[in-house]
């Protein structure tokens, strides 16, 4: 099938004319939008399909049905609530009101729920049937909930009782609820970090910074109205967000999955006619491990956002499944900052940085390091409310990511000469092993070149001189065999002999996040065990 290709690229300086700063806010833009594309398709969940004009409908229903459970502007609203249409009656309805969503991840449970629904002080919890049953685990005298709508068919709603109060089920009013009049630096959504390395903070985003989410990613992406967006990621981080507003602002159309699955990928773009789509770095080397056919290439998808995959990998699947893979940057406290069009892109690197953005590549004490010189990227935006506005309830740890008015990322990246900007690692992985910085990241990369291996994590434990040793957990594919010993054999001319792996675990799972993040502080409380292999203790000889 031929793929498609860019035709007419929309008015991008149109579009911040078309929206003045006043008008960034999620109700003008459904609006405006509706006007202009009316019995289009906005998104689609499984064939439920609702139009521009009909989101008017629903937010604004949405937003009755909160405000009758006595939701008004600036409460917070905690939703749970997977890929299903529910998502967007409550999202659309809380920014229709001026209120502000709080979206969990379905997995959460036990203290992480305790302290997300603490923190964000919701006094209205909106969630799946099955998930509720968790909430009888907490503590509930310390969270101020005080009414809990249900999801899911009526024989699943159970009758819970919550701080004095039964929960009802959730249900579109019939009526429609008149739209206050907000600002684009008013939030529309607190997004929990994943908390890989502590508790999780509240990310305060502002209606204004997901119109330049949109702005940034559709421009990179080259969207063009009448485009088709496929997301199987969940629409509780910032990601399949994002590509919603994408949609709403480009007059394209999002098509939303229930959850990634590589069996089913293909199928899902052919039967969408997507033509882009989104990727977590781990997810190509994923599908690359599913078995070839013939029809790999027979479908119209044009561009997938994919960041973080190793070049290697990318060229392979760009071959395969003809389809070009774009890299950048792009973070919850941020925006899509660092990105390139695929005329511009350089292989290996995240691409240039945005227009609207400043950044600073800096040394532990935020002295500006010279190019080519590895360091923290720090980040700061040109136009209103492109960022988040801090961390909520953390006036501390706001201050600590934004010192010295600058957005502190904890990536470590370099910037080479033709202003390209490379992802080495996160400041908090990299290892420091007999006085050389090692990044966990291209030790990965190395590893993750062996046909055998599918997976892989790379991470610092203690040494018996109580410094760092470079251990790595490795899953290889289904019927592959691979030693130690071999696995350093690939890996010797690939990276410098210090940051060879001293401990190689081959196991089946690594522990992650719901969106697919490796939880590397758990593979460091684990850290070496009796089936662990020391290569100091095997013989094996490294050649320096």
């Amino acid at each position: 099938m031929p793929h498609n290709t860019i035709s007419t690229p929309l008015p991008w300086d149109a579009l911040t004319r078309e929206f003045a700063v006043e008008d960034r806010t999620l109700p003008v833009m459904l609006q405006a939008q509706a006007l202009r594309f009316g019995d289009r398709v906005l998104y689609e969940f499984h064939g439920k399909r609702v139009t521009y004009s009909e989101a008017i409908s629903i937010a604004s229903r949405g937003a009755q049905t909160l405000h009758l459970a006595g939701v008004s502007k600036g409460d917070r609203v905690a939703l749970v609530c997977g890929n299903r249409p529910e998502f967007f009656e409550v999202f659309l309805g809380a920014a229709w009101l001026g209120a502000i969503t709080v979206p969990l991840n379905t997995a959460i449970r036990g203290t992480q729920l305790q302290h997300m629904l603490e923190n964000s002080g919701a006094e209205l919890l909106v969630a799946e049937a099955t998930f509720l049953s968790r909430l009888e685990l907490i503590d509930q005298s310390r969270i101020q909930l005080t009414a809990v709508l249900s999801i899911g068919e009526k024989e699943e709603q159970p009758d819970l009782l919550i701080n004095s109060t039964r929960s009802a089920a959730w249900q579109l009013a019939s009526s429609a609820a008149p739209r206050p009049l907000l600002a684009p630096s008013d939030p529309l959504a607190i997004l929990y970090t994943s908390g890989t390395t502590g508790v999780s903070k509240g990310v305060i985003c502002a209606h204004a910074q997901y119109f330049w989410w949109a702005f940034h990613n559709a421009n990179i992406l080259e969207i063009v109205q009448g485009d088709k967006l496929l997301t199987t990621l969940p629409l509780f981080h910032t990601n399949a967000l994002s590509t919603f507003f994408q949609a709403l602002l480009t007059g394209s159309s999002i098509f939303v999955e229930t959850k990634f699955s590589a069996s089913g990928f293909l199928r899902s773009i052919q039967n969408s006619g997507a033509t882009v789509t989104y990727l977590l770095g781990a997810m190509v080397p994923i599908l690359l491990s599913t078995p070839k056919t013939e029809n790999d290439n027979d479908h119209g998808l044009r561009v997938i956002l994919a960041p973080g995959v190793p070049a290697e990998a990318a060229s392979e699947f760009e071959e395969r499944f003809g389809t070009v893979l774009l890299d950048g940057f792009a973070s919850t406290e941020s925006n899509f900052v660092i990105g390139s069009p695929q005329s511009e892109r350089k292989r290996g690197t995240m691409g240039k940085l945005r227009p609207g953005f400043e950044a600073r590549i800096v040394d532990e004490l935020d002295v500006e390091v010279s190019i080519g010189t590895p360091g923290e990227l720090l980040l700061r935006a040109s136009d209103s409310f492109a960022f988040a506005t801090g961390y909520f309830g953390m006036p501390d740890k706001t201050v600590e990511s934004w010192r010295n008015l600058w957005l502190h990322t904890g990536d470590r990246v370099i910037q080479d000469v033709d202003g390209y900007f490379r992802f080495m690692d996160r400041i908090k992985d990299v290892i420091r092993r007999r006085g050389e910085n090692i990044s966990s990241y291209e030790v990965e990369q190395a590893i993750g070149t062996h046909p055998a291996v599918k997976n892989v994590a790379v991470y610092p434990v203690k040494s018996e001189l109580a410094e760092d040793e470079v251990m790595a957990s490795v899953i290889l594919h289904d019927n592959a065999t691979l030693t130690p010993s071999e696995l350093m054999d690939h890996c010797q001319p690939l990276i410098a002999y210090f940051a060879v792996p001293r401990f190689i675990d081959f196991v089946n799972t690594l522990p992650t996040t719901e969106n697919g993040k490796i939880r590397k502080f758990k593979l460091r409380e684990t850290g070496i065990t009796p089936n662990t292999w020391d290569r100091e203790h095997s013989g094996y000889v490294l050649v320096r």
